[in-house]
């Protein structure tokens, strides 16, 4: 069996959600497939190979932002796939002779329609004018044979809204943890992590406000941020509170989480939480917003508030104060992490393109 991916949505230098999820799936989807299968990714520049594992075989199409995306299906249909996969919705499909997964990932933009700053304009514009309605999700999801999601909170709001009549699979987003988990001891004071970027619905400001509720405690805030953002949350919060560093390294990240009290979020919408993950793979407790998709991300191991209650996110931090708190919270993330995996993930992935490939073709 060929199996077609479209990597191009992979970032060059350093990944995104999306690349990440691309380039983990391709990688814990090779040692899975049998001695007649064969993965070809799609790529548009080959400094996407820099971020995949090696020894791929390489297929260059055009990049999904090109004006010839519509009928990238008719480049595609050269290695003549036996199914292809697809990290995103928006995957043209027009003449294409394979069966096809694509990928929703959330509702977010829905709510908050707010287009991504990095996208050029033109495809800002484009952004906002699909957001306005159902009927262009409608449209896309219905182009392919399957619909792949990231969790269960994203399908059942698929089903909700009724924007596909195609088959949807769960297939987790998951983070990378360390081989063996270490007994970990609450930290001295009280720092807090945020990693996250700062669009207006992941609400950070809340976060900013529990300070003052929290003497002494810090929030590192890692994500780059512009100026202005920088400006407003430093105006929220009390004198010293922040430590802005505006961009970390993996080994960076890790190595504040696991001197971090706690990693907290405020996010009003998310489609996972991957930093949930990332920081209970660590030991590291989190206190999140009380929202369905970080109870189905953080179980039983996680502390909640409701997102715009600064107080209550101060008195959950408190509660990992007490006697043996943390270090039970630290524990109880470790098995709360270990539900997220990425070869738990291909594997589900990998069944769902087989019984694609072997379907008759509608």
């Amino acid at each position: 069996m060929r199996i077609a991916i479209d990597c191009r949505y992979v970032r060059i230098g350093r990944h995104d959600g999306i690349s990440r999820f691309t380039a983990s799936l391709v990688e814990h989807l090779l040692p899975l497939l049998g001695a007649d299968d064969e993965l070809v990714a799609l790529i548009h520049d080959d400094r996407q190979l820099d971020m995949l594992p090696a020894g791929l075989t390489v297929h260059r199409v055009s990049a999904p932002t090109s004006a010839r995306e519509p009928w990238v299906a008719a480049q595609v249909n050269r290695i003549r796939p036996d199914v292809v996969f697809s990290p995103m919705q928006t995957m043209g499909t027009w003449g294409r002779r394979y069966p096809l997964a694509l990928t929703l990932h959330d509702l977010i933009y829905y709510a908050h329609p707010t287009p991504p700053r990095d996208l050029p304009a033109p495809v800002r514009v484009l952004w906002r004018l699909y957001h306005l309605a159902w009927w262009p999700q409608r449209l896309l999801l219905n182009r392919a044979d399957a619909v792949v999601t990231v969790s269960e909170t994203t399908r059942g709001l698929i089903e909700a809204h009724r924007l596909t009549s195609r088959r949807v699979v769960v297939v987790p987003n998951a983070a990378d943890r360390p081989p063996v988990e270490r007994e970990r001891v609450r930290p001295e004071g009280v720092e807090l992590v945020y990693m996250g970027s700062f669009m207006p619905y992941k609400n950070v400001e809340t976060l900013c406000r529990a300070l003052h509720e929290l003497p002494g405690a810090r929030l590192h805030l890692l994500s780059r941020i512009r100026p202005e953002d920088r400006s407003r949350l430093t105006a929220l919060a009390p004198s010293g509170a922040l430590v802005v560093h505006d961009g970390v390294t993996d080994e960076e990240y890790a190595s504040i989480l696991d001197g971090a009290t706690a990693l907290v979020h405020a996010s009003r919408e998310e489609g996972f939480g991957i930093p949930l993950v990332e920081a209970m793979g660590r030991g590291t407790p989190v206190v999140v917003a009380d929202t369905p998709i970080f109870r189905e991300i953080g179980g039983s191991a996680a502390l909640y508030a409701a997102p715009d209650d600064a107080a209550g996110f101060a008195r959950r931090v408190r509660e990992l104060l007490a006697p043996g708190e943390w270090e039970a919270r630290s524990q109880a993330g470790y098995a709360q992490a270990a539900r997220f995996d990425w070869g738990r993930s291909a594997g589900i992935l990998l069944q769902l393109l087989r019984e694609l490939a072997a379907a008759p073709r509608r």
